[in-house]
């Protein structure tokens, strides 16, 4: 579990068959083998590590599904360690499991802040709303503003400056976690629909009665 408070910015040294390997600082702190780091907002096991960098087995799957497939070597990420049970909870709950990716569409400055907006897949979209919670590459932000085809979130000064987000450019991918209190909701609302229906009185003995 993370909490979408990036923590560094880390750099990809290697990327190896069914992995990676990323140069860090802060997350190796106290790092162990088995620990989860979110890598762009995608949660993945440590592997190995040394002093100065740890490694990361990557599915297949897990490519497809995130923008993990475009890093290169020296592509800068955001990196989280997961939360700890003292820790303070200063995003929303993130789980590293990625939704879908969504591809920026226009990076605008206002003052002291830039607007970010995503072009994003229409079966993600129903789980945002103005003000509500959403991760993009792993960093906890608030939705400003939704459309029928994208959503918007303003960038402040220490955000831009912590995470990679500023980096991105027009046409670039991103990953997306939906706030998860969305999808319990949906989930539960289909089992109450489902159980709300009443239930036929058509059985096979009826139809053999009737010369079906």
């Amino acid at each position: 579990m993370f909490t979408g408070i990036v923590e560094e910015i880390g750099t990809i040294k290697a990327r190896k068959l069914g992995g990676l390997e990323v140069c860090a600082k802060k997350v190796l702190e106290d790092v162990h083998l088995g620990d989860s780091i979110a890598v762009n907002g995608v949660c993945l096991t440590v592997t190995s590590f040394t002093g100065s960098s740890f490694v990361v087995d990557v599915m297949p799957e897990t490519f497809r599904r995130s923008s993990l497939g475009e890093l290169s070597i020296g592509s800068k990420v955001n990196l989280e360690r997961a939360m700890a049970a003292n820790g303070r909870f200063g995003g929303h709950i993130v789980a590293g499991h990625i939704d879908d990716t969504g591809t920026v569409s226009s990076i605008k400055k206002e003052e002291n802040a830039v607007w970010i907006t995503i072009a994003t897949p229409s079966n993600l979209l129903k789980y945002m709303i103005e003000k509500g919670s959403i991760t993009i590459d792993g960093v906890s932000l608030t939705i400003a503003a939704v459309t029928d085809y994208d959503f918007s979130v303003s960038i402040i000064p220490h955000t831009g400056k912590e995470t990679i987000l500023l980096d991105k450019k027009t046409g670039q991918k991103v990953n997306l976690e939906c706030d998860m209190v969305g999808k319990y909701v949906e989930k539960l609302l289909s089992f109450q629909e489902a159980e709300s229906k009443p239930e036929s009185k058509i059985t096979m003995e009826f139809l053999a009665q009737h010369g079906f």
